[in-house]
């Protein structure tokens, strides 16, 4: 959670889960309690999530696309698996989407969260893109044009 914060979420969610949150604010120097709103589901029927907010869950599965490859929906929140554990089948099945990262062996679930986080910032295009050599200049982003309003269609 406290990756979370870091990372900018606007929000963590726990589904059947005990959080100690006297535990957790040991060690949470970012006091993420404080800034980020915890929403606590009991079980995976009573999971509810902002309208059009795609539901991304992170699992090994052979069916699950590549975190390389994925493209990230603009307004998503992302359920990881316990521990020493996987995402229930139905959880999996609320998902939009499932992507795992590809790697040799199941790794620690908050490296998990903290890496698709990551990829998430990276891949939205926020920074200028890589440079073609290694240590060279990164490639500029291009200057911000603005110019008339674009109206979309109103739905009739």
């Amino acid at each position: 959670m406290r990756t979370a914060h870091a990372f900018g979420a606007s929000f963590v969610f726990t589904v059947g889960a005990v959080y100690a949150r006297d535990e957790a604010n040991r060690a949470d120097t970012s006091d993420t309690a404080g800034n980020l709103p915890l929403y606590e589901f009991p079980d995976v029927e009573s999971l509810r999530l902002p309208r059009d907010c795609a539901l991304v869950g992170i699992e090994i599965l052979d069916q699950a696309a590549e975190l390389p490859s994925f493209r990230h929906p603009r307004a998503a929140a992302y359920v990881l698996g316990p521990e020493r554990g996987a995402l229930s089948p139905s959880l999996v099945a609320l998902c939009e989407h499932v992507v795992k990262i590809p790697t040799r062996f199941s790794i620690n679930l908050a490296l998990a969260g903290a890496l698709v986080m990551y990829d998430r910032m990276i891949s939205l295009g926020r920074f200028p893109g890589r440079p073609v050599a290694p240590g060279g200049p990164p490639v500029e982003l291009p200057k911000q044009a603005f110019g008339p309003p674009r109206l979309k269609r109103r739905r009739k």
